[in-house]
């Protein structure tokens, strides 16, 4: 019975901060602005191209940002895994992460920004001073930079949890530093990797902070359209719409990433 009483607490926050909003957001959703019942909003947006365009610079730009973060994170993550003081070089990596989310995109602004750091340095090298802020490219740099610890992590443990004496074996059957690598250590980290790949393509994938402040606007993503609808155009029928399909979408990816049984 005690046990129970324990659970209480983590039930309720359940029920209040997460079945609660999704049932108003799909409530919501089939509402239009003057209140009355429709299909319209889900209508509107499977048939509008302008609503399918941003859903595929969602898809797109998390699949990039997921992909330049795995890239990085990987290798780092197998360095880390060789060092004396990886503990302490791991903690180094998620320090960034206890600094607020809008305090480093300002922080980028003036680095990347006209007379920033990189372009004092550029003018410098006799390189001019080419517009760095408000681009795919510095979006995308911001955001896999943000995202790295969140991959690194999970690969980071998979690697660690990796038994040497497979590593061994391989060697001692003839295999070569790659074989050894593709056959054994990389098929065995992959829970690390999908456990990194959910942990930063499903945030990508509904961004919209990092949209306006790096990305000038010239970024489009369903995550600035929600912003966009419950902000400013105060169309919340179909900003629910919109964080409904951004939630099934994310459930889709859970199911296709999630760990795979070893049996």
């Amino acid at each position: 019975m005690t046990k129970k009483l324990f659970a209480i607490p983590y039930f309720l926050w359940l029920i209040l901060f997460v079945i609660a909003p999704l049932v108003f957001l799909i409530w919501q959703s089939f509402f239009d602005v003057s209140a009355h019942a429709t299909l319209a909003n889900y209508t509107t947006y499977f048939t509008g191209t302008t609503y399918l365009l941003m859903t595929w610079n969602s898809i797109l730009y998390a699949l990039i940002i997921t992909l330049v973060t795995l890239i990085i994170s990987y290798p780092t993550a197998y360095v880390l895994t060789k060092l004396k003081a990886k503990q302490l070089w791991l903690m180094l990596i998620i320090l960034p992460t206890w600094v607020n989310l809008l305090l480093k995109a300002y922080a980028f602004i003036g680095i990347f920004g006209k007379y920033g750091s990189v372009d004092n340095f550029l003018s410098f090298i006799g390189l001019g001073r080419p517009q760095l802020l408000f681009t795919d490219a510095s979006f995308i740099f911001v955001a896999a930079y943000i995202s790295l610890p969140f991959m690194i992590l999970p690969i980071f443990n998979a690697l660690e949890e990796l038994d040497n004496n497979l590593i061994h074996a391989s060697r001692d059957l003839g295999a070569n530093t790659l074989q050894t690598f593709t056959r054994v250590i990389f098929p065995l980290s992959l829970n690390g990797v999908r456990a990194g790949v959910q942990a930063v393509f499903i945030p990508s994938l509904s961004l919209f902070m990092l949209t306006r402040l790096i990305g000038g606007n010239k970024v489009i993503t369903l995550g600035t359209a929600v912003e966009e609808h419950f902000l400013t155009t105060q169309n919340w029928g179909m900003g629910s719409t919109i964080a409904v399909i951004l939630v099934v979408a994310m459930v889709l990816v859970m199911l296709v990433t999630r760990e795979r049984s070893s049996l």
